[in-house]
């Protein structure tokens, strides 16, 4: 008897989730500016608002309780660009928010863990006497590049430019721009490796080293530097403090 309860139990939550999807053919579906061929929200659904300004690409999964929104709430016009765009064959883990006012553009074939928190805008702080809350908050677009993968619970703060085939470390507060092929992480998080072709991964003070030996030696045979100058590798480059830019002061986390 309880293993025929349990056998028709697990039955009816498989259905049930089946049942509540969003895929580009049910009726949730549609509300999307974008559901790409393939694409699955996997229920329970969390949080989802402001579908006309969010794209999803092709064949892309979007794990339980992921909370998706774009705008402060429903029915705000936010113009006619999409303000949320994830791309194909990404997987989004369970628990995520991605919480988008001007521009989140997330790349193809992004992996994210669990409860990855990713946001466009912060509150300030500017009137000391005025309560945060208040206070207007402030929107800087990010963007995540193709390939990459982010831990759980990594966070991911407002300006963000990630390169593409990164790594985000678990748990990571991240903010700032970081080239292609990096290892990310702490708080405040930094490039902690860097690939480097011929060498493979290395801290950014050897990935400098190595770039300042490629550097002189082009420059002594008249080729130039190669899009590999004197501050490191990468269009942004790895200085001493083994980041993309140089670190500015911590803001609170998000506007939730």
């Amino acid at each position: 008897m309880r293993r025929a309860l349990g056998t028709l139990v697990h039955r009816g939550w498989s259905a049930l989730r089946a049942a509540g999807a969003v895929t580009p053919a049910s009726p949730g579906g549609y509300r999307f500016r974008r559901l790409g061929e393939g694409a699955c929200l996997a229920f329970p659904v969390g949080a989802v608002f402001g579908e006309q300004w969010i794209e999803i690409g092709e064949h892309t999964l979007v794990g339980e309780r992921v909370s998706i929104s774009a705008g402060m709430g429903p029915g705000v016009d936010l113009g006619p660009d999409s303000v949320v765009r994830i791309g194909g064959h990404c997987s989004i883990g369970r628990g995520g928010h991605i919480v988008g006012h001007q521009s989140i553009d997330i790349g193809d074939h992004v992996f994210t863990g669990p409860y990855v928190y990713i946001t466009d805008q912060n509150h300030v702080y500017d009137d000391p006497e005025t309560p945060i809350g208040r206070q207007w908050p402030r929107n800087n677009p990010v963007a995540i590049g193709s390939g990459s993968w982010l831990g759980t619970g990594a966070i991911i703060l407002p300006g963000t430019r990630i390169g593409r085939q990164c790594v985000v470390a678990a748990g990571a507060v991240v903010r700032g721009e970081f080239p292609d092929h990096s290892v990310i992480a702490g708080v405040p998080a930094r490039v902690v490796r860097h690939h480097v072709p011929g060498h493979g991964w290395l801290p950014p003070h050897l990935a400098a080293g190595v770039a300042d030996r490629a550097g002189s030696a082009d420059a002594g045979d008249g080729t130039g530097p190669g899009g590999i100058g004197p501050h490191g590798i990468g269009s942004h480059g790895i200085g001493s403090n083994g980041a993309g830019t140089p670190p500015e002061p911590a803001e609170p986390v998000g506007t939730g």
